[in-house]
């Protein structure tokens, strides 16, 4: 993160309490390891040096978030004056507070500042949150990071690019989406490209790097029955070349033309290579050319640094839904080893499918779509927890277990009346309070 700090106080205060409380603020936002640029105090000294002062400090400076601190009442204009130049920028107005002394409230009337603040700021059309600090408890430091923390990750998805190998897969609906609207919305480019020039670029890998793969990564998976080698050799050159455009392109998520591509066309279900470019490279990594589902593998992934696996629903359930994947999960989100095995379904070819048992635990379930000429997130927290022995038609017998949680919802017919799609990101943890800073920032509504 790179934040700005512009530490507020009224001229008449004494300035050695605000120069204390501002400093004692600074602190604990330095202590979660942000780059930070600092100024303070600034008062509204009748020449406006100080104001002056901070603008032409913060001028020329790449953070991704401006703190206005309020250490004590502060006319709305010198704030105003600061924060107007860095419009463009998502703020947090921050508020501190007062102290007890001999059983008596001391207060620099912070929020006195803040108040006078926040319609304004709001009036104004800034993007920020207001966050104050209350006597006798701990500083509210941590959801002022988060804002923090978000305002970096929407600032880094403004350039990001996720690559399409192909586009509408099994000619579906719910993964398409605008580019316009993306871009200006959350940002993100979505470029796509051809299966043929990963075909074209595989016929060129060499031996000895299917070699080093093998050698580096599949030999630490638990297969549960012998593979054919020659399967799985193509799937890592298939992994090499797709590296190649992710380098050169530096994609930070990626999807395969999965049913009508990779395995009606080339016959080699690609769940192998997810699961390379997964654990191999920290990608983001969905299938069936699912486009907003990359977006919001790209957000939580910005927000959280977990690698937002996607899960897709089979049953629901009173309680909850089942939610599983029929081909592949991330090593991050495994319990225990990696288990695969080469399995066959319908009249596909064999494939090295991913038969790892799934974490268990608190998990943040969320889902970004285009509803009604506008983005909304779908989100919900819910417990993870492993599921009773399932099955998906279709597999050659015995049929394997696939990797699945069944998460235990307050409301599951709440979340069906709002469902967006088959596939839906997860982490781990409540992350609600991050994504709704992040959907705050980009003007995407939380239902």
């Amino acid at each position: 993160m790179k934040i700005a700090f512009a530490g507020f106080g009224e001229v008449n205060t004494p300035i050695d309490i605000i120069e204390r409380k501002c400093a004692k603020a600074l602190a604990d936002v330095k202590a979660s390891g942000a780059e930070v640029y600092s100024c303070y105090p600034i008062t509204d000294d009748y020449a406006e040096k100080d104001v002056n002062k901070a603008i032409d400090y913060f001028t020329g400076k790449d953070f991704d978030c401006l703190i206005l601190c309020v250490a004590g009442w502060i006319p709305t204009h010198a704030v105003i004056k600061v924060a107007e130049k860095f419009r463009h920028i998502p703020m947090v107005l921050w508020g501190l507070c007062g102290w007890i002394e001999d059983g008596r409230i001391i207060t620099t009337a912070d929020q006195a500042g803040t108040t006078a603040l926040r319609k304004t700021m709001k009036d104004l059309g800034y993007k920020f949150k207001y966050i104050y600090d209350i006597i006798g408890k701990p500083s509210r430091v941590n959801e002022v990071l988060s804002f923090c923390k978000a305002s970096s990750a929407f600032t880094a998805l403004r350039s990001a690019k996720i690559g399409q190998m192909g586009f509408r897969d099994m000619h579906l609906y719910g993964t398409l989406f605008d580019g316009t609207s993306l871009k200006k919305t959350v940002g993100p480019e979505i470029e796509c490209f051809e299966m043929l020039e990963v075909v074209q670029r595989a016929e060129k890998i060499s031996d000895s790097e299917i070699d080093g793969v093998i050698n580096t990564t599949l030999n630490g998976w638990d297969f549960k029955k012998q593979p054919d080698m020659a399967i799985v050799r193509r799937g890592v050159a298939y992994y090499l070349a797709l590296k190649q455009i992710i380098d050169e392109r530096k994609y930070v998520a990626v999807s395969l033309k999965d049913v009508d591509g990779m395995k009606k066309l080339l016959g080699f279900p690609p769940a192998m290579i997810f699961m390379l470019l997964a654990d191999r490279e920290g990608l983001c990594t969905i299938p069936e050319n699912d486009c907003l589902g990359n977006v919001t593998q790209a957000i939580v992934k910005s927000l959280t640094g977990q690698i937002s696996a996607y899960l897709e629903f089979y049953e629901f359930f009173e309680d909850g839904v089942l939610a599983g994947v029929p081909d592949y999960v991330p090593a991050e989100i495994v319990d225990g080893k990696v288990t695969v095995s080469p399995e066959a379904f319908g009249l596909l070819s064999q494939g090295v499918l991913n038969v790892s048992n799934v974490k268990t635990g608190v998990i943040t379930m969320c889902r970004l779509a285009f509803e009604d000429g506008k983005y909304v997130m779908h989100m919900v927290v819910g417990e993870g927890v492993t599921p009773q022995k399932w099955e998906e038609a279709g597999w050659a017998q015995p049929a394997p277990q696939l990797p699945a949680l069944k998460v235990l919802l307050k409301d599951t017919e709440d979340f069906a009346d709002k469902v967006m799609c088959q596939h839906y990101i997860i982490s781990y943890g409540d992350n609600s309070k991050l994504i709704k800073d992040f959907c705050a920032i980009a003007g995407i509504e939380i239902i």
